[in-house]
This record gives structure tokens, sequence and C-alpha cells, in this order.
């Protein structure tokens, strides 16, 4: 295997195994412990597939050497994560806590991993220009394209039925619509960083894909989020007939949007009330709250019991507002700590040089925080809106360190040789010795 096909292997298999990462979140059978067993061996598998990436590269002398900057944000979000292993002696439900936990732990050493196999293409593959909007956005572009050919193919299995069966929704019961379409507008946005770099009618195709699965889950907090999205590309343009385009489509579109999508069966109240959610959240607060101010019910609990009951609101058990949810969980401690550790996230994209990863992070925040206020968010039960908030954390953090001891370099050195070796055509010509 030469050295571009080696890249080009790497490359590939980074994006497979993301793909199998963001797949083991979903629902994909009605049976409970089938649910639980394909998420298991799909997550680890993913991870377990880095890993084998990982070893790959070391095998063939490519040696893993890092330092680590820009670390308070990583040590909040794990003081929260300590917060929430404290809780274990508090919480109702341990194990679902554990749990928790334990996916969550889970996806961090897989973005760890996947940054230092990032890092190490960077070096010892610096002919090569390993962009992450390209890994992100073909890693999700086939799991909407599979739920476009499947509406088709089972329309009961892959749309749900909302507002009294008069609106169908992309994502059916195995994944939340209002997740599915954060998902697509992650994939938009990457697409669209990629767009000069890229060939132009493969970006196409993967931007109105993803486009029309986002038209398709109806998702109102999805719309938004790409609508800023645009905005922010549109913005930073320097091309003014692109600047003019976009408001034209924008007020061509509008009327439709809001008829068809945000307002859906003309309700105007539901959308004031962010379809119940905000009488909820105010009976979480003044009712449950104040049960337990400091550290909460446990970590991703937010009840002494499995749901939140109120007289003034619906049941559920979870808040649909990831800051709801850290206070609910974790108290006024938590809240803080969840505060202080995006404060530090934010300032190491302000203070970062790459124009690309700042342009990457801006777009993969914008989608996912917008979620994070009707949904599971970044905070919440596990969910790959934690996963992708991760990498975020992670984007400013490892760098590789080019310092080798003489066994690494040694070792490095003869692995390179041993492949350079096999990598070399054989030389079947034989040659005949004579002797004068």
């Amino acid at each position: 295997m030469t050295k571009e096909k080696l890249y080009r292997f790497i490359v590939a298999g980074l994006i497979t195994v993301l793909c199998i990462k963001i797949l083991g979140f979903f629902t994909w059978s009605e049976n409970i412990n089938i649910t639980r067993v394909l998420k298991i061996v799909m997550r680890l598998s993913s991870t377990g597939g880095l890993a084998l990436l990982y070893l790959m590269l070391i095998n063939r002398g490519y040696i893993p050497r890092f330092q680590y900057r820009n670390t308070l944000a990583v040590w909040f979000y794990f003081a929260y994560l300590f917060l929430g292993l404290l809780s274990l002696w508090w919480t109702s439900n341990p194990f679902y806590s554990t749990l928790q936990l334990f996916m969550t732990g889970e996806s961090i050493l897989f973005v760890y991993w996947f940054f230092c196999i990032i890092e190490m293409l960077k070096h010892h593959f610096s002919e090569y220009e390993v962009r992450l909007g390209k890994i992100f956005s073909a890693s999700i572009f086939p799991i909407l394209l599979l739920f476009i050919v499947g509406m088709y193919i089972n329309p009961d299995q892959f749309f749900r039925l909302t507002h009294g069966g008069e609106v169908a929704r992309l994502g059916g019961f195995m994944m939340n619509p209002n997740e599915l379409g954060m998902l697509a507008v992650v994939g938009i946005s990457c697409a669209m960083l990629e767009w000069k770099s890229r060939n132009k009618i493969w970006s196409t195709i993967i931007i109105g894909t993803l486009i029309y699965g986002l038209l398709l889950t109806s998702s109102r907090s999805s719309l938004g989020s790409l609508a800023i999205v645009m905005a922010y590309f549109t913005l930073k343009s320097d091309n003014w007939y692109l600047k003019a385009g976009a408001v034209i489509v924008a007020v061509l579109a509008a009327p439709v949007l809001f008829q068809k999508i945000i307002l859906k069966q003309g309700d105007l109240q539901e959308v004031l009330s962010m379809t119940g959610r905000l009488p909820f959240w105010k009976a979480l607060i003044s009712e449950g709250l104040i049960k337990a101010p400091w550290f909460g019910f446990g970590f991703m609990r937010i009840a002494e019991g499995d749901y939140f009951i109120s007289v003034h609101s619906y049941a559920a058990r979870m808040t649909h507002n990831t800051f709801v949810q850290v206070l609910m969980n974790l108290g006024f401690v938590g809240f803080g700590i969840v505060m202080m550790q995006m404060a530090f996230t934010i300032y190491n994209w302000l203070k970062a040089k790459s124009k690309y990863l700042k342009q990457f992070f801006i777009v993969v925040f914008i989608p996912i925080t917008i979620n994070s206020f009707t949904e599971f968010g970044i905070f919440g039960e596990n969910n790959f809106g934690i996963l992708f908030y991760q990498f975020l954390i992670g984007l400013f953090v490892i760098q590789y360190l080019p310092k080798f001891t003489n066994k690494e370099k040694a070792f490095a050195e003869a692995r390179q040789a041993y492949y350079a070796i096999e990598e070399k055509p054989a030389d079947k010509e034989i040659k005949i010795f004579t002797f004068k």
C-alpha cells in the first residue's frame, strides 16, 4: 500500500466509523433489548475501528506524540462529569445515571482517538489536506439518504405522525425529527464549508439531499439554525450576486415555510408557547428545582421518580432544554460549571489562529446550540449533539509534537523502511554475473 493509498484508506475509515458512531444513537428496533444491543455494538465497534486505524499508523512507523493546549475547557468538562459521578450517591436511579455517564465517557475516547489520527495525518501526510468538513458531511449524507429512501419504501417506519395525525415528519420512531433535522443542518453546514475545495456537483448533491431531508423533518428549530448558517456564509462571501440571490430566495421562500412548517396547523399559540415547552420549563423550575436547588436530582434525572409530574404541564422524563436539564440534574453548582466550560470553549475559538477550524467550529456550534434550547442538546441525555460538542471542545486542544526519542526514531525508520521495501515492485530481471 503506497503512502497515498494509506492516506485515502485512513480518511475513508474515519468517515465510516463516524457514520457508524452516529447511527449508534438511533432506535433501530421496537424491542428495547435489541435496540440496546445494537447501540452498544455500533458505538463500541466504531471506537474499536478508530483504535485499529490508530494502531495501523503506528505499525507503519508514524509515532503518536502530542501536546495539549487550551485545556481549561476540557478540565471543566471533566469537572461536570465528575459531579455527575458524585451524584450517584443521591440519584434516584443509579443504574440509569451510570449508563449515561458511561456512554458520554465512551464518546470522549472516540473523539480523542479521532483527533489523534487527524493530527498524525496532518503531520506525516502534510502533502494532503485533511478537512474535517469533508469527513463530517460525507458521514452524515448516507444517513439522511437512508431515511429519504426508506420514506418511499416504508413510510410507516420512517415517518412520525404528529398534530393529531395530520403532520408527517421524517424520522419515525427511530429518531426524533428535531434531532434528525439538526443532523441534516450540521451536514449541510460542513458541505457548504467544503464548497470551494471539492467537486461542485458532488457538493450540490449532498447539500440538496440534506436540505430535502431537513424539510421533511418539519423541524422549526433546525430550519432556523440553517437560516443563520446560510446568513453567515452569505455575509462572509465577497460575491454580491450570491448575497442578492440569497435575499431573493429568502423572501420568496419565507411565506411557504412560515405556513407549512412554522405554523403547521395554523396555531400561532402553539408556536408562541414553543409547543407547550414554556409552561413546562416554568413548572420544572418553580416546582421541581426548589426541592434540590444546589446539586439536583442526579445525573440525567429531573425528578425523584422517572417522570416530572405537574398539574400545570405535561409529564416528561427530560426537559427539552439542555440548560434546564443541567439545572435539574446537578443544580446550580452543575449549571455554574457548565457555563464556565462553555465560556472557555468559546474563548479557545476566539483565540484560535486557523481560519478553517474557526469556521468549522461556528457552523457546527450554531445548529447544535439552537437544538439544545428545545431538545436533548449538548448536556442532555446521550445523543450525537453531545458527540459533536465534544469534537468542538477538542478542536483546539490536541496538537502533534514532532519530538521523538532515539528508540522511537529507530522504530519509525525501521517500520517505514520495511513497508517501503514491500511497496517496491519486485525486480524480476535475472542478473548473470561473470568473472574475467
